[in-house]
């Protein structure tokens, strides 16, 4: 979409976005390339480190059969299909099958617990879900109360009873498939984000948002692709991140992308990852930059050309560091799931300053606004607000028109983020509107983690909150006031830590847990979360 140039005044100020009425992500992001040449689509890793190749043609045809089982199941176009996978072939296999057929995919974190699970199948409608027998062990605790569930395809040698085999499926389907005709706004995917009250929002995007990622992308990978070109990144593949920033771009530009299914983030690994499949593009989260920078790991056969990271400032040491490490700045991003890669960095266009996230991404119209939507004056503190229409932005909320209408005002969709927007264009981040806890990448509410808390016998009250944190920007913080006959103990704090990691998901589970009394709250009974943070 980018023409490479020096001067980003005319980059921003001379793009206009081109899409097609007719679009579909399976289509773009594959079958362009599935032309019988074997061209590379994905390096895939497993956690034995043994190494699997396979071409757009393999992946086009995977999808294809997938896309006949889904139909010869009895779903049809609009229905929603669960994907609960870590990297892997099946998780694109799947995806690109559900676009294919008209369908909605539902990425689900594989760390959810039964809890995060059960509400995202239940409110998606879900009529289908692909998974593993690691899946499969939390899916069945909770099958009977997903009356909309039908279809559970399992990656498994030994299929479990009341579940269908993936690849043995996928073996006997035909693979002759005609993709549907679908609108660029026709929905395609819908991704949950967490917020700070009630349950997590499910936001529906439509096929264009594939294209609506492509400026920032390109802008800050230079100019991306070129050639040789390969893309990795230990985001996770449940996530707008992992998706959006990284595997589908990747695709559409038919550049090779590298899948890693590590059980954690190891820095030593991921520099020999990079090195061992001449990885030159990546999407590294701060906290793996810092937990790299911790480890202080080299190596001489990583030769990277590009650095897209974002989630939270790095800072002037930290981008330090990577330049000395990888001869390359890091480009920070910003964006969120309901409207992504709004802003972004590359220093041939203009300078990094650091702890800034960067310039307004080509086709963005990007402005601090207030309440109201009116836009505020530079450096002034207000609403980082995206100016509507646009490719990226979701096409409501799933099932909540309440909070679809609550998240615009005016011409704006209004981000929750607190942000200064300085005399050179630089946008700055302050803080959250509201209360969700950035951590290690993820963004967490706190809602979620409270309800499941009040369900252990011992909790009276809970509040959770982010507290500093060296590696993980923030980490989470519950405070609990216990029911009587309970007495504060660290054996009942590690217990309701692995009751959270076990109900929720790791990543989402309280470090920290103190016992009070009592919780500071409003007159009318709303608990004053800035209290506890300032507590630390």
């Amino acid at each position: 979409m980018l023409t490479e140039t020096t001067d980003y005044d005319a980059l921003y100020r001379d793009f206009r976005w081109d899409v097609p009425e007719r679009f579909n992500i399976a289509t773009v992001a594959c079958d362009r390339y599935a032309d019988g040449s074997g061209r590379l689509a994905l390096i895939y890793v497993d956690e034995d480190r043994g190494t699997r190749k396979l071409s757009f043609d393999e992946i086009a045809s995977f999808s294809r059969r997938f896309a006949n089982v889904l139909k010869a199941d009895g779903l049809k176009r609009g229905d929603r299909v669960a994907v609960f996978l870590s990297q892997s072939v099946e998780l694109p296999v799947a995806h690109l099958a559900a676009f294919r057929s008209g369908m909605v995919s539902v990425p689900l974190f594989m760390l959810f617990g039964e809890d995060a699970l059960e509400f995202r199948l239940n409110n998606s409608g879900a009529r289908a879900v692909v998974t593993d027998l690691g899946g499969w062990e939390k899916l069945k605790k909770i099958r009977g109360r997903l009356p909309a569930l039908e279809a559970i395809y399992v990656i498994a040698d030994t299929t479990p009873v009341g579940t269908t085999s993936f690849w043995a499926a996928i073996e006997t389907a035909s693979d002759d498939f005609t993709t549907v005709d679908t609108s660029c706004d026709d929905p395609a995917i819908i991704i949950y984000t967490s917020g700070t009250t009630g349950n997590p929002k499910g936001a529906l995007h439509a096929h264009r948002v594939l294209l609506g990622h492509l400026p920032n992308v390109e802008m800050v990978h230079g100019f991306f692709p070129r050639p040789g070109d390969v893309y990795w990144t230990p985001a996770d593949w449940a996530w707008i991140g992992g998706l959006f920033d990284a595997l589908f771009p990747a695709w559409y530009h038919g550049v090779p992308v590298v899948g890693y299914r590590a059980k954690k983030f190891e820095p030593e690994a991921a520099m020999q990852l990079m090195a061992d499949h001449g990885v030159r593009n990546v999407f590294l989260p701060p906290t793996a930059l810092k937990l790299m920078r911790q480890a202080n790991v080299s190596h001489p056969g990583v030769k990277l050309r590009s650095i897209l990271t974002g989630g939270e400032s790095l800072g002037a040491e930290l981008l330090d560091w990577v330049r000395k490490t990888f001869g390359i700045d890091a480009h920070e991003i910003y964006g969120q799931t309901e409207c992504n890669l709004v802003v972004g960095n590359n220093a041939a266009l203009f300078p990094i300053k650091p702890g800034s996230m960067g310039k307004p991404t080509p086709g963005f119209d990007v402005r601090v606004v207030n309440e109201q939507g009116e836009e505020l004056p530079r450096g002034e503190r207000g609403i980082i607000g995206v100016r509507q229409p646009n490719p990226c932005t979701m096409l409501r909320y799933w099932q909540n028109e309440d909070g679809t209408a609550k998240k615009y005002a005016g011409e704006f969709l209004l981000t929750g983020d607190l942000g200064i927007q300085d005399d050179d264009g630089y946008f700055w981040y302050v803080a959250r509107e509201d209360d969700v806890i950035t951590s290690a990448g993820y963004r967490i509410g706190p809602s979620e983690i409270e309800h499941t808390l009040l369900k252990h016998p011992a909790v009276a009250l809970s509040a959770v909150v982010g507290i500093p944190d060296p590696i993980r920007t923030e980490a989470v913080k519950a405070w609990i006031v216990l029911r009587p006959g309970y007495e504060p103990s660290d054996a009942l704090a590690r217990e309701l830590q692995d009751f959270v990691k076990s109900q929720l998901a790791a990543h989402e589970y309280p470090r920290h847990v103190a016992f009070a009394e009592s919780l500071p709250m409003t007159a009318t009974g709303k608990v004053l979360r800035r209290e506890l943070r300032a507590r630390g």
